[in-house]
């Protein structure tokens, strides 16, 4: 075969690119020349490679019409592009692939009333989170690559954070931050065995385990009603002797009383750490949550505001922090050069730390008892597609979140209805019912009739974390008592408002409640 692949070759019907060749045939992406106006694939002067005769620039190529000819077809070559030319071409020929294949099996069905399953969350996307599926997929760099570190500056530059650090999960991201604090490098500040953590008992589990798993003891605080996050007016009174840090979740995106939070911090020299895992794009006095602690987390889970599938981040301004917890995700090690790169310090082979000998490789050097615990970059290049989708995501939220409020007020006398805290503009999760004394059913009634009828709930995760079986003789605190968050763990549930959710889906999740309770009221 006289021909490869990158031949710009003469046909019986005009000009040709060469995408491949095998033992006696071609297929090649038809050539305009020059290029009309608006065309998808332009080759300049550039990506020409060699030129046989002379062209007139710039080249269209057209990748929707690929098709075969036999090598007797070709009339001559005129010209090649060059490598990274023909790459650039075959990527978007995938990425236009992609995107049919998305409109054919992936794109979302129409919703049938009690057909349809609402889910309570969901991954929502389109073609472009698989187009740069496919793009990271062609790189076939394994871990965390130019898409982790593209990821990770833009989110932090959306946030107005100085650094962000991609992990494995939002659960990673907490043992991380919670970790960090323990670390030799913050001095007299590092927390100790037997230091004490605030946080709240009603949330999801791994707020508090990476607490337990440092050796610390958790302090857990009630949590108010409507708001359904921390109650500051005991938080203070909760600081002892030993308490050396503060970890809160912002729940289901409603953003706990920063002002009280961070003043107490304050005043107390304590450590904050922001869990917001359930509230990415969440508001306070017009600044981001996740930006007023030393640190804070987020969850790239399907069910969270953007989803890498498994995944999480990081978040902090503090230099000192960022090094450790790089230093905890990637293996303890001392070095902070990123995968595939080396001796970017320039110092390399000229250090002495701990009781190595002088000139020990600092990439093989370790000054924390660490993990593995990052982002591959696949998992990144998702990431980065559904980031651009975040602020649509969370009107969307928004938008839900009111219509269920509205539809909900005449039921205000059966239900707690959630509210957001003073000075919050939430990304709001999901939408927390509970039932109010007296109510004449049961959650699990209401569970039952609303799961029957294809719409799904969710409890508010742990309930009360000190009554699950896994809390059985941990060492912890009390402050007051958790009134509140036993009322949640007995009469709470939460409903979907993700993205995925329209108009017609919350106004059947609505009519289902309005019909439960018109049943309840006849008696039926």
């Amino acid at each position: 075969m006289p021909y490869q692949a990158g031949d710009i070759v003469k046909i019986k019907d005009g000009v040709a690119l060469v995408a491949v060749c095998e033992s006696k045939t071609c297929h090649v992406w038809p050539v305009t020349t020059p290029a009309p106006r608006g065309a998808a694939y332009v080759l300049e002067a550039a990506d020409i490679a060699a030129v046989d005769q002379r062209l007139d620039l710039p080249l269209g190529v057209d990748l929707d019409c690929r098709f075969k000819v036999g090598a007797g077809e070709i009339q001559g070559t005129v010209g090649t592009i060059t490598a990274s030319c023909l790459e650039k071409l075959w990527r978007g020929d995938f990425a236009r692939r992609a995107g049919q294949y998305y409109n054919l099996f992936h794109r979302p069905a129409p919703f049938k009333p009690s057909q349809t399953w609402i889910s309570c969350s969901g991954k929502v996307y389109d073609e472009k989170e698989m187009v740069n599926l496919i793009d990271a997929a062609l790189d076939f760099w394994l871990t965390a690559g130019r898409y982790a570190s593209s990821l990770e500056q833009k989110l932090a530059g959306y946030l107005g954070a100085r650094y962000c650090l991609l992990t494995n999960s939002g659960s990673s991201a907490n043992l991380l931050a919670v970790s960090a604090l323990t670390s030799p490098k913050l001095g007299e500040r590092r927390l100790k065995p037997g230091d004490e953590v605030i946080t709240v008992a009603a949330g999801f589990p791994t707020t508090v385990t990476p607490i337990v798993q440092n050796r610390l003891v958790p302090v857990f605080v009630d949590v108010d009603l409507e708001t359904y996050n921390v109650n500051t007016g005991q938080l203070e009174a909760a600081v002892g002797a030993r308490t050396r840090a503060i970890f809160l979740a912002h729940t289901l995106g409603n953003p706990f009383n920063l002002d009280a939070v961070t003043e107490i911090a304050r005043k107390y020299n304590l450590w904050l750490i922001e869990d917001n895992c359930d509230a990415l794009g969440s508001k306070y006095r017009g600044k981001y949550t996740g930006t007023f602690g030393d640190l804070a987390t987020v969850s790239f889970y399907p069910a969270h505001h953007i989803t890498t599938g498994e995944g999480g981040a990081v978040i902090t301004s503090d230099p000192l922090l960022k090094r450790i917890v790089e230093s905890l995700r990637d293996w303890g090690r001392d070095c902070w050069c990123p995968p595939g790169h080396d001796n970017t310090c320039k110092r390399r082979f000229q250090q002495q730390l701990g009781d190595l000998p002088r000139g020990y490789d600092h990439k093989y050097t370790y000054s924390h008892l660490g993990y593995n615990l990052k982002l591959t970059d696949l998992q990144a290049a998702v990431g980065l597609a559904q980031l651009a989708k975040l602020p649509g995501f969370i009107q969307a939220r928004g938008r839900n979140f009111q219509l269920l409020s509205e539809g909900l007020q005449k039921h205000s006398d059966r239900f707690i209805l959630p509210r957001a805290t003073k000075h919050a503009d939430p990304s709001w999760f999901g939408f927390l019912l509970t039932l109010r004394p007296g109510a004449p059913f049961t959650r699990q009634q209401l569970i039952n009739y609303l799961e029957e009828r294809r719409i799904r709930t969710r409890l508010l995760f742990a309930g009360n974390m000190t009554r699950q079986p896994a809390f059985r003789g941990v060492e912890h605190r009390v402050a007051g008592d958790l009134k509140n968050t036993d009322i949640i763990m007995n009469n709470a549930f939460w409903i979907g408002l993700y993205p995925g959710l329209g108009e017609r889906e919350i106004e059947y999740i609505l009519d289902t409640l309005d019909n439960f309770i018109k049943g309840v009221e006849a008696g039926d």
